[in-house]
């Protein structure tokens, strides 16, 4: 039964994380794809725990490390390059805050997002 809510509060944390790639990608590049931004937050969840666990501990350096490599993640799935990348990511990190605060002023339970860093 734990093993079953920890699945869904992955889910529903990356669906979440999703929707705030999925805003900001609209809006920078036109790429209107939410499966596609779950792809990407998923990726760039994976690849920052990653980058986290090896060099995320050394100060500045590793969380540093890490929100490049999920912007690099964000740079390899969409057109337009870094500054465009850097872009959806701050972009995407507002709307999943907004996001996040929607949901829990209209009563659910939501802790943060999977794929959206600092949320």
């Amino acid at each position: 039964m734990v093993l079953v809510a920890a699945f869904t509060v992955f889910l529903v944390s990356l669906l979440i994380g999703a929707v705030g790639i999925y805003i900001a990608a609209s809006i920078i590049t036109d790429k209107k794809d939410y499966f596609y931004a779950v792809g990407t937050a998923l990726i760039g969840a994976l690849v920052g725990a990653i980058v986290g666990i090896t060099i995320g501990w050394i100060p500045l350096i590793g969380p540093l490390a890490t929100l490049i490599a999920w912007i690099a993640v964000i740079n390899w799935r969409y057109p337009g390059g870094w500054i465009d990348a850097a872009l959806i990511g701050f972009t995407a990190w507002i709307a999943t805050l907004v996001v996040l605060f929607i949901l829990q002023a209209i009563g659910l339970p939501v802790q943060g997002s999977v794929g959206v860093p600092g949320t």
